[in-house]
């Protein structure tokens, strides 16, 4: 019984790995799987027995042929070419995000074993005069090209599923801070830089007004809960299966002050205000906040505040 994590080497993918390793041995496992099979363009950097990468491009249909197969239980479609690429390159995000994600679901089709199928959406589906606390039931505007192609891929997603070939969940992310590592092409990646780089002694450019309001999740609670997704029975989500995963609603300048709290006066002179209309365009049109009740009483959860996180985030830089 195998599970397919699709950017199973890149941030998010490998902590899906990792915890659904660490819910295994706890005997905590959302579903029975023995392999955790990575489909990326490198290696999954998870070291553990149980963990296999198949190196190759997920629009190639050999690559799907040889990956998704009938011991095929789950899938965790993460791969993608995120807002500021989509933005950059309209023929790639519609080759990679709504091809690609066509394409996978025809291997799961062709493979004949319905497996859970998490796609990883996100809030870029909405746009246009959204209100203060977007309902569950909201229907999708995009505002960019991102957004439309993951719209696309629900669409596709929810479709495939409601003919029985996956059984689907689409989870729409809130935006990750703070994600370690360098910048990545997501228009909202300055959600991380603004507070990753000065806490690192390096400067860092906030784009975007201070009253902007923010949907935010850590990675850690982003993983929980789409590992925690694919044990949900499908029947307990309707025959709609998108879902806005829990987050917390902060503005850029309650950021910067947890920033100055944790790091202190001289973190948060290191970021300078430079508003770039493009990355205000995409990031500016997207909700701030959504009514998640339900989700949090059937059991996904939500970081306490984002002081927290940023404390847990300095913590863990420190015990490197």
């Amino acid at each position: 019984m195998k599970i397919i994590i699709t950017g199973g080497a890149g941030f998010l993918g490998s902590l899906v790995a990792t915890e659904l390793l660490r819910a295994a041995d706890a005997g905590q496992a959302p579903i029975p799987f023995d392999e955790i099979l990575s489909v990326d363009l490198a290696p999954c950097p998870v070291q553990d027995e149980r963990v296999t990468s198949l190196v190759g491009d997920l629009a190639s249909p050999d690559v799907l042929r040889e990956a998704v197969t009938a011991e095929v239980v789950g899938i965790f479609h993460l791969a993608a070419v995120l807002s500021g690429g989509s933005e950059a390159d309209f023929d790639l995000a519609m080759r990679v995000n709504v091809d690609g994600t066509r394409a996978l679901l025809e291997a799961a089709r062709a493979a004949g074993s319905a497996p859970r199928f998490v796609f990883t959406s996100s809030l870029a589906v909405f746009g246009g005069n959204v209100p203060e606390v977007v309902p569950e039931t909201w229907a999708a505007q995009p505002d960019s090209t991102y957004g439309a192609a993951k719209a696309m891929g629900e669409l596709l997603v929810n479709e495939y599923s409601r003919r029985g070939w996956v059984d689907a969940r689409i989870c729409r992310l809130p935006t990750i801070s703070v994600r370690p590592g360098v910048p990545n092409s997501a228009a909202s990646s300055f959600a991380s830089g603004i507070i990753r780089e000065p806490l690192a002694g390096v400067e860092s450019v906030c784009p975007v007004p201070h009253e902007t309001r923010m949907w935010l999740s850590s990675p850690e609670a982003a993983v929980r809960n789409l590992v925690f997704a694919l044990g949900v029975p499908g029947e307990a989500l309707g025959a709609w299966r998108g879902i806005n995963i829990p987050g917390i609603s902060v503005t850029v300048g309650e950021m910067l002050a947890a920033l100055d709290e944790v790091g202190g006066p001289d973190a948060r002179a290191l970021v300078r205000d430079e508003r770039d209309p493009a990355v205000e365009g995409i990031v500016c049109s997207w909700p701030g906040e959504f009514e998640v009740q339900r989700l949090l009483d059937a059991g996904f959860t939500r970081d306490e505040d984002f002081l927290s996180v940023v404390r847990r985030y300095a913590d863990g830089l420190a015990a490197r």
